[in-house]
Protein backbone atom coordinates (compact mmCIF):
# COMPACT_ATOMS: atom_id res chain seq x y z
CA UNK A 1 0.00 0.00 0.00
CA UNK A 2 1.19 3.33 -0.59
CA UNK A 3 1.08 6.09 1.53
CA UNK A 4 -1.23 9.05 0.13
CA UNK A 5 -1.92 11.36 3.35
CA UNK A 6 0.58 14.14 4.49
CA UNK A 7 0.12 14.40 8.14
CA UNK A 8 2.34 16.16 10.41
CA UNK A 9 0.31 16.27 13.90
CA UNK A 10 -0.30 13.72 16.15
CA UNK A 11 -2.05 13.57 19.81
CA UNK A 12 -0.71 10.65 21.63
CA UNK A 13 -2.93 9.71 25.01
CA UNK A 14 -0.72 7.80 27.79
CA UNK A 15 2.43 9.39 25.34
CA UNK A 16 4.89 8.46 29.33
CA UNK A 17 5.99 5.31 28.87
CA UNK A 18 5.26 1.74 26.99
CA UNK A 19 3.72 1.59 23.81
CA UNK A 20 3.01 5.02 23.89
CA UNK A 21 5.78 6.29 24.54
CA UNK A 22 7.62 4.60 21.28
CA UNK A 23 4.83 5.84 19.48
CA UNK A 24 5.40 9.24 20.14
CA UNK A 25 9.20 8.49 19.49
CA UNK A 26 8.21 6.96 16.04
CA UNK A 27 6.30 10.21 15.13
CA UNK A 28 8.97 12.31 16.58
CA UNK A 29 11.65 10.53 14.29
CA UNK A 30 9.47 10.71 11.43
CA UNK A 31 9.25 14.75 11.49
CA UNK A 32 5.93 14.72 13.48
CA UNK A 33 4.66 17.27 15.91
CA UNK A 34 3.58 15.44 18.83
CA UNK A 35 0.90 15.93 21.83
CA UNK A 36 1.21 13.57 24.35
CA UNK A 37 -1.06 13.30 27.56
CA UNK A 38 -0.05 11.89 31.34
CA UNK A 39 -1.93 12.12 34.36
CA UNK A 40 0.27 14.75 35.30
CA UNK A 41 1.11 16.69 32.57
CA UNK A 42 4.71 15.68 32.63
CA UNK A 43 6.83 13.64 30.79
CA UNK A 44 10.44 13.48 28.85
CA UNK A 45 11.77 16.11 26.45
CA UNK A 46 11.39 16.72 22.73
CA UNK A 47 11.54 20.09 20.78
CA UNK A 48 8.21 18.83 19.16
CA UNK A 49 6.35 17.06 21.81
CA UNK A 50 4.72 19.27 24.08
CA UNK A 51 2.55 17.58 27.40
CA UNK A 52 -0.91 17.88 28.52
CA UNK A 53 -2.33 16.62 31.68
CA UNK A 54 -5.27 14.10 31.30
CA UNK A 55 -6.95 11.22 33.29
CA UNK A 56 -9.68 9.93 31.46
CA UNK A 57 -11.51 8.45 34.46
CA UNK A 58 -12.28 12.68 35.39
CA UNK A 59 -14.49 13.93 33.05
CA UNK A 60 -13.39 17.77 34.35
CA UNK A 61 -9.55 16.84 32.86
CA UNK A 62 -11.20 15.30 29.67
CA UNK A 63 -12.75 18.57 29.03
CA UNK A 64 -9.72 20.82 30.01
CA UNK A 65 -7.48 19.04 27.86
CA UNK A 66 -9.64 19.07 24.78
CA UNK A 67 -9.67 22.68 25.46
CA UNK A 68 -5.88 23.46 25.63
CA UNK A 69 -5.60 20.61 22.44
CA UNK A 70 -8.17 22.28 20.50
CA UNK A 71 -5.96 25.11 20.71
CA UNK A 72 -3.25 23.31 18.43
CA UNK A 73 -6.32 22.34 15.80
CA UNK A 74 -6.55 20.87 12.94
CA UNK A 75 -5.12 17.52 14.30
CA UNK A 76 -3.94 14.81 11.60
CA UNK A 77 -3.84 11.49 14.47
CA UNK A 78 -5.22 11.01 17.36
CA UNK A 79 -3.32 7.82 18.72
CA UNK A 80 -6.40 6.44 21.75
CA UNK A 81 -3.28 4.47 24.02
CA UNK A 82 -4.07 5.02 27.42
CA UNK A 83 -5.32 1.99 29.70
CA UNK A 84 -5.61 0.35 33.19
CA UNK A 85 -6.44 -2.45 34.25
CA UNK A 86 -6.74 -4.18 37.71
CA UNK A 87 -3.42 -6.24 39.13
CA UNK A 88 -5.70 -8.16 41.39
CA UNK A 89 -7.71 -9.17 38.66
CA UNK A 90 -4.24 -11.02 36.41
CA UNK A 91 -5.01 -14.49 37.26
CA UNK A 92 -7.02 -17.49 35.90
CA UNK A 93 -10.61 -17.57 36.71
CA UNK A 94 -10.56 -14.15 38.35
CA UNK A 95 -14.25 -12.81 39.91
CA UNK A 96 -15.47 -9.03 38.25
CA UNK A 97 -16.31 -6.45 40.77
CA UNK A 98 -18.41 -4.17 40.41
CA UNK A 99 -15.54 -2.03 41.40
CA UNK A 100 -13.12 -3.46 39.61
CA UNK A 101 -15.22 -3.25 36.40
CA UNK A 102 -16.04 0.19 36.50
CA UNK A 103 -12.59 2.14 37.36
CA UNK A 104 -11.32 0.02 33.92
CA UNK A 105 -14.51 0.88 31.83
CA UNK A 106 -14.20 4.60 33.27
CA UNK A 107 -10.60 5.01 31.88
CA UNK A 108 -10.65 2.25 28.89
CA UNK A 109 -13.80 2.98 27.58
CA UNK A 110 -15.90 5.63 28.42
CA UNK A 111 -13.19 8.24 29.18
CA UNK A 112 -11.59 7.04 25.80
CA UNK A 113 -14.53 7.51 23.82
CA UNK A 114 -15.53 11.02 25.13
CA UNK A 115 -12.08 12.34 24.54
CA UNK A 116 -12.51 10.84 20.82
CA UNK A 117 -16.01 12.40 20.71
CA UNK A 118 -14.65 15.97 21.37
CA UNK A 119 -11.74 15.92 19.53
CA UNK A 120 -13.51 14.46 16.35
CA UNK A 121 -14.27 18.90 15.36
CA UNK A 122 -10.33 19.28 15.51
CA UNK A 123 -9.41 16.34 13.02
CA UNK A 124 -8.62 17.11 9.95
CA UNK A 125 -11.27 15.99 7.02
CA UNK A 126 -8.83 13.44 6.12
CA UNK A 127 -7.75 12.57 9.74
CA UNK A 128 -7.22 9.16 11.69
CA UNK A 129 -8.03 7.88 14.80
CA UNK A 130 -6.15 4.76 15.88
CA UNK A 131 -7.38 3.26 19.09
CA UNK A 132 -5.28 0.15 21.00
CA UNK A 133 -7.36 -2.83 21.50
CA UNK A 134 -6.13 -5.92 21.98
CA UNK A 135 -6.88 -9.81 21.48
CA UNK A 136 -7.58 -10.54 24.91
CA UNK A 137 -10.98 -8.65 24.02
CA UNK A 138 -10.90 -10.50 20.71
CA UNK A 139 -14.71 -12.87 20.90
CA UNK A 140 -12.83 -15.17 17.74
CA UNK A 141 -9.97 -16.97 20.05
CA UNK A 142 -9.21 -20.88 20.04
CA UNK A 143 -9.77 -20.53 23.82
CA UNK A 144 -11.00 -18.22 26.44
CA UNK A 145 -8.38 -16.77 28.46
CA UNK A 146 -10.51 -16.11 32.15
CA UNK A 147 -7.59 -13.77 33.74
CA UNK A 148 -8.36 -9.81 33.48
CA UNK A 149 -11.75 -10.16 32.79
CA UNK A 150 -12.86 -6.19 33.52
CA UNK A 151 -9.54 -5.28 31.03
CA UNK A 152 -10.97 -7.88 28.26
CA UNK A 153 -14.30 -6.65 28.65
CA UNK A 154 -13.01 -2.94 28.28
CA UNK A 155 -11.29 -3.97 25.07
CA UNK A 156 -14.07 -6.19 23.47
CA UNK A 157 -16.13 -2.61 23.76
CA UNK A 158 -14.10 -0.37 22.32
CA UNK A 159 -13.87 -2.92 19.41
CA UNK A 160 -17.45 -1.98 18.78
CA UNK A 161 -16.76 1.45 19.32
CA UNK A 162 -14.67 1.53 16.30
CA UNK A 163 -16.95 -0.42 14.04
CA UNK A 164 -19.99 2.02 15.46
CA UNK A 165 -17.83 5.38 14.78
CA UNK A 166 -16.44 4.12 11.58
CA UNK A 167 -20.26 3.36 10.42
CA UNK A 168 -20.82 7.08 11.54
CA UNK A 169 -18.78 8.18 9.60
CA UNK A 170 -18.67 6.63 6.44
CA UNK A 171 -19.51 9.39 3.90
CA UNK A 172 -16.13 11.36 5.44
CA UNK A 173 -12.87 10.90 4.82
CA UNK A 174 -11.74 10.10 8.55
CA UNK A 175 -10.37 6.88 8.87
CA UNK A 176 -11.07 4.60 12.07
CA UNK A 177 -8.99 1.87 12.98
CA UNK A 178 -8.42 -0.45 16.46
CA UNK A 179 -5.05 -2.31 16.44
CA UNK A 180 -3.90 -5.52 18.30
CA UNK A 181 -0.33 -4.93 19.36
CA UNK A 182 0.57 -8.18 20.86
CA UNK A 183 2.15 -9.35 24.14
CA UNK A 184 4.52 -6.18 24.97
CA UNK A 185 7.24 -5.47 26.86
CA UNK A 186 5.54 -3.01 29.20
CA UNK A 187 4.81 -2.61 32.70
CA UNK A 188 1.38 -4.32 31.92
CA UNK A 189 2.71 -7.19 29.56
CA UNK A 190 6.06 -7.65 31.29
CA UNK A 191 9.06 -8.29 30.61
CA UNK A 192 8.57 -12.19 29.40
CA UNK A 193 6.17 -10.71 27.04
CA UNK A 194 7.13 -11.52 22.98
CA UNK A 195 7.50 -7.91 21.59
CA UNK A 196 9.51 -4.81 22.03
CA UNK A 197 7.10 -1.46 22.29
CA UNK A 198 8.78 -0.38 19.13
CA UNK A 199 7.31 -2.71 16.88
CA UNK A 200 3.42 -1.97 17.56
CA UNK A 201 4.57 1.70 17.52
CA UNK A 202 5.84 0.88 13.79
CA UNK A 203 2.46 -0.45 13.34
CA UNK A 204 0.76 2.20 14.69
CA UNK A 205 2.83 4.98 12.55
CA UNK A 206 2.01 2.39 9.44
CA UNK A 207 -1.95 3.05 10.29
CA UNK A 208 -1.46 6.64 10.39
CA UNK A 209 -0.09 7.14 6.64
CA UNK A 210 -1.18 4.42 4.79
CA UNK A 211 -3.93 3.54 2.63
CA UNK A 212 -6.41 1.37 4.88
CA UNK A 213 -10.23 0.73 5.07
CA UNK A 214 -11.97 2.47 7.82
CA UNK A 215 -13.43 0.12 10.23
CA UNK A 216 -10.66 -3.06 10.80
CA UNK A 217 -8.98 -4.79 13.52
CA UNK A 218 -5.14 -4.61 12.67
CA UNK A 219 -2.15 -7.37 13.72
CA UNK A 220 1.04 -6.87 12.45
CA UNK A 221 -0.31 -5.12 9.43
CA UNK A 222 -2.70 -7.16 8.48
CA UNK A 223 -6.41 -7.32 9.11
CA UNK A 224 -7.57 -9.77 11.92
CA UNK A 225 -10.87 -11.45 13.45
CA UNK A 226 -12.64 -9.88 15.91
Amino acid sequence: MMSNISMEKVVITGASRGIGKATAEKFLKEGWKVIGTSIDGKGWSHNDLSWVSLDLSDPDSVINAVEIIRKESPIDVLVNNAGTYVAEEDFQNASITRKNLRTTLEVNVIGTIDITEQLLSSLKPDGRIITLGSRSGALVAPEVNTSAPSYRISKTALSMYTRLLSQRLRDTKLVISIIDPGWVKTDMGGSDAERDPQEPANEIFALAILDVPSGKFWRQGRERTW
